[in-house]
Formats: C-alpha cells, structure tokens, sequence
C-alpha cells in the first residue's frame, strides 16, 4: 500500500472516530460509566461530598437544632443564629444518611418549646422525637402533655445559662422519672467534676452533652472523665459523641484529642454511646462551620467496627428516645 493510501486510510479512521465522538452513548455505554460523584448544598455546613461511611437502616441524629425568626428569642440568650429551618436538616440527612433524629431545644428559646414541637410534627413524631427546656414551675399534666407530643427528655444548659439551674437539677429528675425521661446535661467536664456528688444523687436517666466537654489539656486526667466514668459504670448515663470540633487543640480535620476521648468513653460502655451531628453548629462562626460528612466519617474512626456504629447509631438510641423497634429486630432476625 503506498503512503498516499495510508494517509487516506488515516484520515477515514480519524473521521471515524469524530463522529462516534459526537453521537449520544448508548444505553449499554452510560450504564458501563461510573457516575459523576453526588455533590450536597448544605447550609452551616463546609464541604458538599457525601459521607463516606455507609449509614445503617434507622440511623439517629441524636442532636440538632432549628431556628426561625418567627419565635422570639428568650430574654438574654447569647446565641442568636440565623433562621435554619426543618427543609435545611432534610438536606443534611440526605448527605450523610440518617433517617431518625432528636430535636434538642436550644438555650436561645428559653422554655418556648413551640418552634421544636412545630418542627417535629413536621419531620414526622414517628421517626423523630425531643429534648425540651423546662423550668420547676412545670406541672405534672404538662410534662405529661409533652411525652404525648414525642418529648423523652429535658435539657439542662448550664454553660449558656439562662432558663434552667443546677439547683432545678435533682428536684426535675425525680419528676421526670417515672416517665423514663432522662435529663440531659451539657456543662463542661470541670463542672460535672465539682457536682459529682448532685449527680450521683440523681433518679433518672443522665445524658452527657458533646463527650462530657472535656478539656483538651487534661482529657482523661480531668475530674470530670473520672466522674463521668463512674457514672457509665451504673448503667444509667449516657454520652453523646458528639460536637468533636468543642474544646479540640488539634483541630480539624482528624480533631484528634477529641477522638481520643470520644474512643475512650465507647470503650468504657458501647452500650451508653450515641451520636450527633449538632448541627447547625450554633457555636461555630458562620465562615467557620466543620464539615458534617467529616464529622459523620470520623465515628468511623471513634467505633471502627460496623456492627458497634449500628449500635450506637440505632440500637442505643432506640432504647434512650423510645423508638420503634419493630425494624432492629427484624434486622436481627434476618441475619
């Protein structure tokens, strides 16, 4: 074949391959394509990549809030945020997988628990339940009115005080006992050491918020962990792994002092852990919001083997918040 057949030859396989270019793949083709990665917009949130670590069925997001100017804010609360609202947290579920969630009343309401309440009815009360912020002028019947409505637990904010008091601690336990509520504390680890004894006194269920708050510095050398600890071992406290970028020296994206400690807690009773996303992170500057599919993945990190995170992520909460357990067992069942 001489050379001017060759480049004849060429320039039909080159023309060839143009116009396979521009003709729409086939079905068979664009099926054989991997998929472009999912990308998620969502607000308070750094990052758009999905989590990385597969959520189980009925996977909880045992702390979040929501916010709406619609309600007013509590008499000199300290945190302010902007509105984020029920569709806002339906973005977040879909980036990282949960479908079950815990709506924690947040210290900028006070005792107003109307926009929570609101907000749960509109997630659905079977999939989603409360924490609520009460004062001891509470009645009886309304306690009662408010586990009706999904509540399974009141909040006691005592590093952004306002509403409640350590001294309405033990009295509101005692209240709250008998409904199998728990009272669910966020006070630094310096604090929860100094009221060891108040806290060893109490009847009902204890929550710790955000890994106790231990301080970075002392970690498992504080009076808190100790604390803390002792209180796992009785079988009636509970720890949230949650809010790793609080109290951390180390920072993002490992923050791992914060791991270490959250490691150390699940090691001293995988059956007392659970998870939170704290979204959308009220404590954290709007430009300096931490990415929630890095904070989903590093539970990975704190509980690497996959049937303890289906604890901690569905069975534990199951059991604090009174979910259905219909689908776990069924689980089970079916191997």
């Amino acid at each position: 074949m001489t050379d001017q057949a060759y480049g004849r030859r060429a320039a039909l396989a080159a023309a060839a391959a143009l116009a396979a270019a521009a003709r729409p793949a086939s079905a068979q083709q664009r099926a054989a394509a991997p998929p472009p990665p999912a990308t998620h917009n969502v607000r308070y949130s750094t990052g758009t990549a999905a989590a990385r670590t597969p959520a189980p069925p009925d996977a909880t997001d045992c702390h979040f809030h929501i916010y709406d100017a619609r309600f007013p804010a509590a008499a000199g609360a300290s945190l302010l945020p902007p509105d984020a609202s029920v569709e806002d947290y339906r973005a977040l579920q879909r980036r990282i997988g949960t479908t079950r969630g815990v709506l924690v009343q947040p210290s900028t309401y006070g005792t107003d628990n109307r926009l929570h309440l609101e907000s749960m009815r509109a997630l659905g009360r079977d999939r989603f339940r409360m924490v609520a912020v009460v004062n001891d002028r509470i009645t009886d019947a309304e306690l009662r009115q408010l586990h009706a409505q999904g509540v399974r637990g009141i909040r006691f904010n005592l590093i952004q005080a306002g509403a409640t008091t350590i001294e309405m601690l033990e009295p509101l336990s005692r209240r709250i006992a008998p409904l199998g509520w728990h009272c669910q504390i966020h006070m630094t680890g310096t604090q929860i050491g100094e009221a060891n004894d108040l806290l060893s006194r109490l009847p009902s269920r204890i929550v710790f918020d955000h890994r106790a708050r231990l301080p970075a510095a002392q970690g498992l050398n504080s009076p808190g962990f100790t604390t803390v600890l002792r209180l796992l071992g009785q079988g009636k406290t509970w720890v949230k792994l949650s809010g790793l970028y609080m109290d951390t020296q180390a920072g993002p994206p490992g923050y791992a002092d914060s791991v270490a400690i959250a490691k150390a807690f699940f090691a001293a009773n995988p059956q007392r852990m659970v998870w939170g996303s704290d979204w959308p992170h009220p404590t954290q500057a709007l430009n300096d919001k931490p990415d929630d599919a890095q904070l989903f993945d590093l539970l990975a990190e704190c509980v690497p083997d996959a049937a303890a995170r289906r604890r901690v992520l569905v069975d534990n909460p199951a059991e604090l918040y009174d979910f259905p357990r219909a689908r776990t067992a069924q689980r089970r069942t079916n191997g």
